[in-house]
């Protein structure tokens, strides 16, 4: 796994718990690489004959033009989270999006045809703006830029975008920003307008609980932070490198003491 912060990362003892209950002699390991050397990391992956890597921030974009090949997705969003090895030949794809719709069937939300709103419109936001599409969702983009958000609405076919007032009347509310991380701290958006019923949901997970995931709860909303997305785009990535089936109790066992991914 390639990032910058990386210590912080639960994908190594998600994946080694994987590799362990299936009985492969593989080990998963975090390396700090800083952004503008991506390319340099993807490019050894044929020299140390690296099978498979995770890309985190501030890579998924540039990492992309360093792959041979792309998957459908992960061209049509211009970002990798997820690098196979599959011959000589170093294949691009995103499993960011499944990953967060496999965490939001966990917590037992009906996506079709509901209201969902992304703040953001950055890698993360775009992949998962794209699964929501996919599933059926009516999704608006909320986001700063009016051109990112446009670009990032365009990849579902029910995409709009939209202004902070669209959060009242949303079922889900998504935080794919990093505002709420400790080195951009703040809010997505004003929490007053959040209210029960609704599935707030945010992509961070270092820290678990985020001053806006604690401000939702306060409005009486169900909370989900990023871990359960995490989980779910592994068990893609440990699937698409290894070709086994993804073992998901003993994967999921190693974040029994991260239980926020659970609704709260």
């Amino acid at each position: 796994m390639i990032g910058d912060p990386i210590a912080h990362s639960l994908s190594p003892r998600i994946h080694n718990a994987g590799f362990a209950a299936a009985g492969l002699d593989w080990a998963y390991v975090a390396f700090r690489v800083p952004a503008g050397r991506g390319a340099e990391a993807v490019a050894a992956m044929r020299t140390l004959g690296i099978a498979g890597m995770s890309v985190t921030m501030p890579h998924k974009e540039a990492v992309a033009a360093a792959c041979d090949r792309l998957t459908p997705i992960a061209a049509a969003l211009g970002a990798v989270n997820c690098i196979a090895l599959e011959g000589d030949e170093v294949v691009g794809d995103n499993t960011d999006g499944g990953g967060c719709c496999w965490a939001l069937d966990q917590a037992g939300a009906n996506l079709d045809g509901a209201p969902v709103v992304v703040l953001g419109a950055g890698g993360a936001a775009r992949s998962v703006v794209a699964a929501l599409g996919a599933r059926g969702a009516e999704v608006t983009v909320v986001a700063r830029r009016p051109d990112a958000a446009r670009r990032a609405a365009a990849l579902s076919p029910s995409g709009r975008v939209g202004t902070p007032a669209a959060v009242r009347g949303a079922a889900v509310v998504i935080n794919a920003t990093p505002v709420g991380m400790a080195q951009h701290p703040g809010m997505p958006c004003d929490p007053q307008r959040l209210h029960s019923g609704q599935l707030v949901m945010d992509l961070i997970y270092h820290p678990e609980r985020t001053p806006w995931l604690d401000a939702a709860a306060t409005r009486g909303a169900l909370t989900l932070n990023g871990v359960g997305m995490l989980l779910g785009q592994a068990l893609a990535q440990f699937e698409r490198w290894t070709g086994v089936g993804a073992p998901v109790d003993a994967m999921a066992a190693a974040l029994d003491q991260h239980l926020g991914w659970l609704p709260g």
